[in-house]
Parts: structure tokens; sequence; C-alpha cells
């Protein structure tokens, strides 16, 4: 296999030149068989638009060589300052004070996604070659550790990574999906939902939830970037922050019983999907759940949202909440948060590290999650 890859150069995407070939790449290793569902990933004439809002990226094509040159692989990659442990200050050379404050402890990892390689040019080695040469410029980076997400059924992915690369397997975070195309959930009267400006959010997001596995440093640049949509606060109704807004510093002085924050990340500024390959009658049994409910709207009936026509999802990210510590009103805060990393099975080099927390009422969390009605911003 190895002597196989040489019939191909690894070399840096080049916009300009590559964009055709590469989209054609992604096309022919489109999720699915043929004759089957599949779901088609338009990435809107832009191959490198799922790594370009990180701060450091990559894109690598592989090129047969010879008289007549050929894209027939690539893969994309980005380096991220992560959490990866905390630690407690030292004081008269004890750790035992509750009182103080865990700090985090970052790391430089890189992020591997998006390998595809031709049907036609599969089993020469070009996949493994690729992958070697994203963890040399991974290393050229300063990165300690490289990890990627795959799909619990791709067995090919998950042999290359295990057992030819020498990736553990380390965490299988699950995607859960709710679509918001037809009925507006209700926030219950419980509760209110304030929508946060970016230094609150931030300050938030710092205090709380920094020493949290794979808590991105730059989370400043994330809570600023375009695509972020808003992030969302919801506490209990009638309570002081429900009334006044009273600022990030003064909520997490004395925070309310119990909160939760989440915010919305639009991947419709990356990517658009489309499920293909579905016959007649599962298009028709949809578009029929469709019509009953707009018939019917009271009835609430479930309806299958159009996913047969290219739709946009918003991903929610820094979902977390707390809780006052005990009941004395000391103002100690409790928080843990569950960040997205991918689809199905997510696979490290050299990983490792921590487990995060999770804390927070359910009935706020949801709150959030779900989208209701935002009530008022947060003002001071």
């Amino acid at each position: 296999m190895e002597r196989e890859a040489s019939v191909v150069v690894v070399r840096e995407y080049n916009a300009a030149n590559d964009r055709a070939e590469a989209e054609e790449v992604e096309r022919t290793c489109e999720l699915g068989s043929s004759g089957k569902m599949s779901l088609h990933t338009d990435l809107l004439g832009d191959p490198a638009s799922r790594i370009r809002h990180s701060p450091t990226y990559l894109m690598l094509v592989a090129e047969t060589c010879g008289g007549v040159k050929e894209i027939v692989g690539l893969v994309r990659g980005c380096v991220k300052v992560v959490t990866c442990g905390k630690k407690l200050p030292r004081q008269g050379g004890s750790t035992k004070n509750t009182c103080q404050v865990a700090t985090p402890t970052y790391t430089k990892v890189g992020y591997l996604l998006g390998l595809r390689v031709s049907p036609s040019h599969r089993r020469k080695g070009i996949g493994l070659r690729l992958v070697r040469q994203m963890e040399g410029w991974f290393r050229e980076k300063g990165a300690e550790y490289a990890y990627m997400a795959t799909g619990n059924d791709n067995e090919a992915s998950m042999r290359l990574f295990t057992e030819r690369c020498d990736y553990t397997k380390f965490r299988a975070p699950t995607i859960l999906v709710h679509p918001v195309f037809a009925h507006r959930l209700p926030v219950p009267r419980s509760v209110t939902v304030l929508r946060l400006d970016h230094a609150d959010a931030e300050a938030i997001y710092r205090r709380c939830f920094a020493t949290t596995e794979f808590f991105p440093r730059d989370i400043d640049a994330v809570l600023r970037n375009p695509l972020t949509v808003a992030t969302f606060l919801a506490v209990p109704a009638g309570c002081n922050t429900a009334r006044q807004w009273p600022g990030a510093e003064a909520f997490l002085a004395a925070p309310p019983g119990s909160w939760a924050v989440a915010s919305a990340w639009d991947c419709g500024g990356v990517l658009r999907m489309e499920v293909r390959g579905a016959s007649r009658l599962r298009r028709g049994a949809a578009a029929a759940t469709r019509a009953a409910d707009r018939a019917m709207p009271w009835l609430r009936i479930p309806a299958v949202p159009d996913l047969f026509r290219p739709f946009v999802a918003w991903f929610l990210y820094g979902v977390g909440g707390g809780a006052r510590r005990g009941g004395d009103g000391s103002g100690g805060v409790e928080g843990g948060a569950q960040r997205g990393a991918g689809v199905g099975d997510c696979v490290g080099r050299r990983g490792g590290g921590g487990r995060p927390g999770t804390a927070g009422h359910t009935a706020l969390a949801v709150a959030v999650v779900r989208g209701g009605r935002v009530v008022r911003e947060a003002a001071g």
C-alpha cells in the first residue's frame, strides 16, 4: 500500500485551482450507498468552509502523478488551544482550602476532519498518507494531541485511525436533533429567558466552565464570530436577575437558585444539508404529515420537516447550568458544561484527561435548548 500511495503527491489545497476537483471528490464520497437514502452536504462552493473559522487551519489534497493529474483525496485540519485539566493554587503548602478557585490547564490539539478518498483510489494507502502529513503539520504548530470524529457505522475510518494510526477511542458523544420548523415550544411561566451580550456571555463561560475538558481558550472569538447567533440565559421568573439584569459579575456573585446558559451557532453560514435517495412514497408520507399539521395545527400532529430540499441547522454549544452551593446563600457556583464534539465516536491520539461535570435545573436547560421566546435583552 505504501508503494501504491507513492503515485500521488500530497500538497496544500489551492482554492483558485483545486476547488472544482475537490468538490467532485466530496460528491463521490457522499454518505450512503447508491439507491439508498444519504445525507448530502453542500459546502457552498468552499471546500475549506468547515475549518475557515478556526484561527489556524490547513487543507491538504492528494493528487496523482504522471501525465494527467487528478485530485483523488483530501483532508482538513485545524489547531486549537483547549482545556485539558485544572489545578488549584497552593496556599501555605496546602490545597485543602475549599474556597480556592481552580484554574484551567491548556494544551494545543489538532482536529482532523473531512478525510476523503475517491472510491476508485481506496485501499492504496492514500488516506494514511494524508493523515500522516496532517499530523506532521500539527506537530509543527505545537499540537500535543490529535483527535477526530466519525460515525458509529464508519468501520473503515475506525480501522484506519485505531489500527494503523494508533488512535484511541475516548468519547462517544451524541448529537440530539429537534425540528423547529413548525411549532414554537413554549417557555414555562416559571422561567425567564434573557439574551446576553458577548462580554457577559464570555464572563459567565470563563468563570463557570473554563476548567471543563475541551473548553476553547478563545471563547471570546467564538462568541464574537458572526455565525454565533446569540447566547441565552434562563433564570427563575421573579428572581432579581429576571427583573433587572445586574451584569455578569454581579450575577455570578449572587446567582439565583438555578440557571442555564447556551449559545447558538448558525451552521447555514458554512454548509447546507439535504437528504437524497428517498422514495416517492417516503417523500409523499412526509409531505402528508406537514399538510395535516397545517390544516389542524391545534392537534400538534408530529410533522416530518422537508429534509429533501436544502436545509440549515443551528448548533447549540456551551450548554450548561449552575446551582447555588448548598442553601446557605454563600454565592458559590457549581457548574458544568457539555459541548458538542462531532458525530458518533471520537478517537484521539494521545488523548486523555478529565470528565466534564453537569449541573443545573433541567427545566431551565430545556427552556434554553428549545429556543423559546426571548423575554427581553439583558441590559444593566
